[in-house]
């Protein structure tokens, strides 16, 4: 039987906003230990990175910015997406050495719980134990862009290409492919790094350098949904561009 203990939790928060930290807080469960970003000893606000901030620590951008009908990629990548991405593979670096859980659930902090959030994740956790049902990647929420499959199991679905990294679970076995494929070495967001990991990306750049490896589901309904940006900001949106032409990655 899946139960909390079984689940090293963590928020993506930046120490300039305490009224996020502060609204999450009050929504999580108090049966989740849950660990924020905004207490590691390092900045992954993107107000303040530099490429020289980057360059010193072995960090290296993707290629990012092509000749595309698509806004997203057809411009240089932004120093918010860049510290949001370094928050989440800061959450699998510590969940690596500092956890032993079998399960790691990431959220960001704008991410809205449903009514009785604990019990409806774990027992879908325990559904698909039951049923023998496979995942490394599970998705809590998200915004689909591709079509999803039904899934074997009632209640989740095999899903398409998506965005949105605000709520998902891990585990250890994916915790060691997050790691092992080389992220620090090809920036990209988040958003984009996550399905490519489990269906062929429709970038053929990014599907030859993160080419799936993953199983991944996704509940359906989804367990959580992200606040407005209007109403809580976007502080990946909100910081400026990088000029990837002076600095590029594999």
């Amino acid at each position: 039987m899946i139960t909390v203990r079984d689940i090293a939790t963590y928020v993506v928060n930046l120490p300039r906003r305490q009224d996020r930290r502060a609204w999450i807080h009050a929504s999580l469960p108090d049966d989740l230990t849950v660990t924020y970003t905004s207490d590691f000893d390092r900045s992954f606000d993107g107000r303040h990175l530099t490429l020289a901030d980057l360059e010193a620590d072995g960090i290296e951008l993707f290629d990012w910015q092509i000749d595309s009908s698509n806004s997203w990629w057809n411009r240089p990548l932004k120093f918010g997406e860049i510290g949001c991405t370094l928050a989440h593979l800061a959450c699998w670096s510590h969940a690596a050495d500092h956890t032993d859980q079998p399960y790691v659930l990431v959220l960001e902090d704008d991410a809205v719980l449903g009514t009785a959030f604990t019990e409806n994740l774990l027992h879908g956790l325990n559904r698909l134990r039951q049923e023998a049902a496979p995942f490394e990647l599970l998705y809590l929420g998200r915004y689909p862009l591709e079509p999803d499959r039904q899934a074997a199991v009632p209640g989740f679905v095999v899903p398409g290409y998506s965005h949105c990294s605000y709520a998902y679970l891990f585990t250890r076995t994916a915790l060691a492919t997050l790691l092992a494929v080389g992220l620090r070495q090809a920036i990209v967001p988040v958003d984009e790094f996550l399905p490519a990991l489990y269906v062929p990306h429709p970038r053929e750049d990014l599907r030859t350098r993160f080419p799936p490896q993953l199983t991944a589901l996704a509940f359906d309904p989804p367990l959580v949904t992200q606040r407005p940006k209007e109403v809580a900001g976007s502080d990946t949106e909100d910081s400026g561009f990088v000029d990837t032409s002076a600095h590029s990655g594999a």
